[in-house]
Parts: C-alpha cells; structure tokens; sequence
C-alpha cells in the first residue's frame, strides 16, 4: 500500500482496469456511474487526493517545510533580523508578503490545496450517487475517507490563511470564482462532515483497508473532528482583531465537550496503543505502517518523494554510511529547548540533538561533530533509524505523521480540565508522562498540575511543547489558546537570558564535550547539564573527543542579538496567518483580497 496509493491517479485516468473486480467495465464504456459503481475504480479516485500532497510545491516542498514556524520550540535553520524581508525568513517570523517568492506561483500549496477538494468532491459526489452506500461497507468507508481527507485539506486551509473560499461542490461555472467565506462556516461543515465519515470508517485494524496508517479509519476520524473543534472554539486572527468566534455554536465549551467525547472514545476502543516515545518515532523512518500503535494516519510520501526528515530530520553534511542524501536541520530547535526539559526525561534527547554528521569522511563513513547552541537538531526522524539509503537529492521518502495517540491523550486532558474536571484530566495526561518521567516525578508533577485548573492548563501548555516540538503543531496551539504573543515574548527574554547565562541557565559550563564515534550507539556528551565541569571527568577522557565553546566568545556569541530578534519580528497575533498570494488574487476575478488581516469581517 505504501507505494500503491502514491501513484499520480487522476480522474478519469483510471489504474487498476486489470484488478480483482473481474466485472470492471472496458476503458471504452468509462463514465461517472461505471467508476463510482466499481470499488476498485472509486478506490483509486479516492487515493488521487493524496498526489496533491506530494506535488513539488504542495505539502512535499512548501507547506511542510514552512508551516509551523517560528514557535517557542522550533525556528527556521539561522533566524536573522538583518534579514528579516527575505523570502524565507519573512514566511517565518510573522511579516509575510503575498508576493513571497517562495509561494507566489500558479502551482503552490494553496492551489494544490484546492487541487485535492477538488477531488475529494468528485468522490463524494460520485460514491453518494453510484456507490450503493447503503449496501456496501467498503464504499461506505471510501466516502468517510474522502470525506476526512477534504477535512484534512480544509484544515491546514484555515490555519494558514484564515478565512478562505468554501468550495464542498465539484467546480462548475457558477462556482467558478468565490470570495472568502466566514471560517466559522467552513468549520461547521468540517464538524458535521467528519461525524457522518465517523459512521461510515472502519476503526483502525478492523479489515484489510485500515490495517495500515496511510488509511483513514475511524480513530483517526474522531481525533481530527476533536483538533478541528478546538480550532474552531478557540482564538484566530479575524477581519476584526485577533479573538474567539462569535458564533454561539462554536462557544468553546460545545467545543471541549466534543473533543472531550471524541479523544475518550478513540482511547476507550483500544484499536490503536501508546508504545514507547522513541518506538514511534523509529517505525516512522522504517516506513513501518502498520496500525494499531501510536501512529493514527500519516500522509504518505513514496521513497522517491516527501521532504520530511530532509527539514525536520537530524542533519548529515555529507552522503555517508547511513544516508546517499546529505540533508536534514532545515528547520531547528530553539536553542533553550534543550534546557526546558527535565534531565530524566527520555524525550530530551530523542527531541533535541546537539550534534551533527560531520562532512568528513574516512572510508566512507561520518563521525558525529557539535552542532551548536544555536544550530540543534531535531532528532525525531534520523537516516541512521531507517531501513533503507535514500540516494534522491531531495526527498526522502518519509511520510508525514498527521496525528499520533499522544495528541488524542492530550486533548482529551486538556478538555476535561476545561470543562472543570482537573481530576479526571491528569488521568489522561498520566500515560503520556509515565512513559516519559520517572514514577516519583510524574507524581511530583500531579501535585503541581492538579492544583487548581489554571495550574493543569499551564501544565497543557508545557507538555504539548514538550511531547510535539519538530511535529509543526505549536504554532496553531498558541494561536488557538489565545497565548502566542506571550510565549513569543517568553522565547525572546529565555533566549536573552540563555546568551548571558543569567537566571534558569547560571552556572552551564562553557564547554561541551563529544566523544567523535561513527556508530550511533556509542555516541558520548558532556558538559550539556549543570554541574558537568568536573575537571577530573574531562581530564579522563580517552580517545576522540570534541570540544566547543557552546556560549562562544565575546567578541563572537553563538547566540547573538540579530538570530534573537529574527525569532519575530511583528505582532504574532496579528500576522499569524499566510496572506492568500498575489497570483491568486490576481486571478480571482477581483473575488479575493487580503484586506482585514487576510480575514472577512464578519461575525
């Protein structure tokens, strides 16, 4: 399946006339009805959505690399000030231009975006008139994936650019030009849309379709319809300021209480599992697709396609023994990350990795090299853990993990602790701490969590940077909690403090130390953690190790003021959103524009 539904499929270009649906109609006779009649054939409509993913300038190369920095936790490779208008960095630190010339073409992510509702309206239409619903479990199950694909699409639509066209019909020429329409509007449909495919998905591992998690089923159904409502009944930028929706259907109590009914059903069903931390993570970059653990749909990428470990992947300077693809570290973590997690907490240094593949080889192969207070790594997907040399120069292959069980444990505490239940709330936040932390330290956290409700929703906010930092979530969180220039600020003064060594960070070392190995597992840091000065310790090393200045010197800081203010450089508030780009308004029939904060002033 992992290259089957990867496979550029477009509508009425049908593969597959050869398949086990011996009464597929000759190629002559093809029309609507015979396609959206014959499973097989519907099948392969459906999966056409996903090549809009992976197009060159779509998810693949554009909204993956892009979306969902800057953060508190994650920044674009060497933020600056002094270049803050460029075109990358200004899709990065809140003072985007619709002429960016990095999205402003015909084929970017958002018509790729609209390329695939496209699609998935064709199917829907089709597999509701031709599909004999009723009837057929299986075409039942296409139209709730079509259904949750489009959902998926309109998603990453809202939260990029805000208020956009609403387009739930297969284009014509009525429709052919739409203005912007109220988010609130699309968010509702989106709901409604995502509760019928939920009667109509099979859940994860229940037959042949969902065994795998480039499928839709219906644990994933449910979690979406629960990030979608938060979303929805939480803070955005509008054509009116940056606030909560007026509409009271969208109150964010109705909103927790769906994501509440949601997470704890997908929990209580039991067809997907919480593993270890690093165990998802490595099945990822093993392509391993099984369903049934912590993965819950990812947007599959074949090995010749996807720029994901390449951006947010650990980075190799050269091709070596574990990669034929020197990438990786396109996006990075925020140097103070590294420090915001407890020492004992495995997630640490599975998250934020301080060093690199070096571009030196000897026979062949790399050694590991200090990265720098201001250059680490992300080191969830690593060509060291995959099973497989990718040679492309630019895709690896790996596939995009949309939604994982974490998130659904995450969200359903932060529900309850909404709508007043701290105490049940922490019952969920437990398994995900409890593989994280040890025993007397997860207890040590109910004690200061469960404290009040305010006390349990900083508790969310802390553990959602921990748990998902290089996942591309953050942003959309502290837009929704309505916090993101607050944590913004936060950032800017922790990294200011990082650079002088004042407050939280008195006392770090001035050197790092890293034994320089070639194999993975026998890789040695010192100096990272307070206290690891010792001199008896660093006299005693033996072999091949590097040392770094990690502070720097006077004169040449790793952390200086233009990477610290090139972390924003506008209100995030008010800039969080992606303008629509100029080609497309230029082309809308004078229907679009980017007046209101790229938002309809509405209600």
């Amino acid at each position: 399946m992992k290259n089957n539904i990867k496979l550029a499929i477009l509508s009425m270009s049908l593969m597959g006339l050869a398949s086990c649906d011996m009464d597929a109609p000759s190629i002559s006779t093809l029309d609507e009805s015979s396609v959206f009649a014959t499973y097989s054939l519907a099948e392969s409509e459906v999966m056409s959505i996903h090549v809009s993913f992976g197009e060159t300038n779509s998810y693949r190369g554009r909204f993956l690399p892009y979306y969902g920095v800057n953060t508190d936790v994650e920044w674009g490779n060497a933020p600056s000030y002094a270049d803050r208008v460029s075109d990358k960095q200004s899709l990065w630190n809140y003072s985007t231009q619709a002429a960016n010339g990095q999205m402003n073409t015909a084929n970017n992510a958002y018509a790729k975006f609209y390329e695939g509702i496209e699609r998935a309206n064709l199917a829907i239409k089709g597999i509701r008139q031709y599909g004999n619903i009723e009837n057929n479990a299986d075409m039942r199950h296409l139209l709730g994936e079509a259904l949750t694909l489009r959902a998926v699409i309109y998603n990453d639509l809202l939260k990029a650019w805000g208020d956009v066209p609403a387009r739930f019909e297969p284009n014509n020429s009525d429709n052919m030009y739409l203005p912007r329409t109220n988010r609130d509007v699309i968010y509702k449909q989106l709901l409604a849309d995502l509760l019928e495919a939920e009667d109509y998905c099979y859940w994860a591992k229940e037959n042949a379709i969902t065994k795998t998690t480039e499928r839709v089923n219906k644990d994933f159904v449910k979690a979406l319809r629960a990030r979608l409502a938060l979303y929805a009944g939480g803070y955005g930028l509008r054509g009116d300021g940056y606030r909560l929706s007026k509409d009271p259907e969208l109150a964010p109590e109705k909103m927790y209480q769906i994501a509440k009914q949601e997470c704890e059903e997908v929990i209580a069903h039991g067809s997907s599992k919480l593993g270890s931390f690093k165990e998802n993570f490595v099945k990822l970059c093993q392509d391993n697709v099984t369903a049934g653990g912590e993965s819950l749909w990812e947007i599959p990428f074949s090995a010749g396609r996807g720029r994901v470990l390449y951006t947010w992947g650990l980075k190799h300077n050269a091709k070596d023994q574990y990669t034929q693809q020197s990438q990786g570290g396109i996006n990075r973590a925020v140097s103070t990350l590294y420090y915001d997690y407890d020492p004992e907490d495995i997630r640490r240094d599975i998250t934020v990795v301080p060093y690199e593949w070096s571009k030196d080889l000897k026979d062949g192969n790399a050694h590991v090299v200090l990265s720098g207070l201001n250059k680490m790594c992300f080191g969830k997907l690593r060509y060291e853990w995959m099973n497989r040399i990718v040679t492309s120069t630019n895709d690896d292959g790996v596939n995009w993990q949309y939604m994982r069980l974490a998130d659904v444990y995450l969200m359903a505490a932060e529900a309850e602790n909404e709508l007043g239940n701290t105490a049940a709330a922490w019952n969920y936040m437990k398994p995900v701490l409890d593989r994280a932390l040890p025993a007397a330290k997860v207890a040590a956290l109910q004690t200061k969590y469960t404290a009040n409700q305010q006390a349990f929703r900083e508790g969310i906010y802390d553990q959602r940077a921990l748990e998902f930092a290089g996942e591309a979530l953050r942003k959309a969180d502290l837009v929704r909690w309505g916090i993101i220039d607050q944590k913004m600020a936060e950032a800017k003064a922790k990294l200011q403090a990082l650079q002088t060594r004042t407050g939280d960070y008195a006392g770090l070392p001035d050197k790092v130390y890293l034994k320089t190995v070639e194999n993975e597992s026998e890789i040695e840091i010192y100096g990272l953690n307070k206290g690891e000065n010792d001199a008896t310790v660093i006299n005693g090393f033996e072999g091949d190790w590097e040392s770094k200045n990690w502070f720097g010197s006077a004169d040449k800081p790793s952390l200086t003021d233009d990477i610290i203010d090139g972390l924003y450089v506008a209100t995030p508030s008010l800039n969080c959103l992606w303008p629509i780009w100029q080609n497309f308004i230029d082309s809308s029939n004078n229907m679009l524009n980017n007046d209101g904060n790229y938002g309809q002033l509405s209600d």
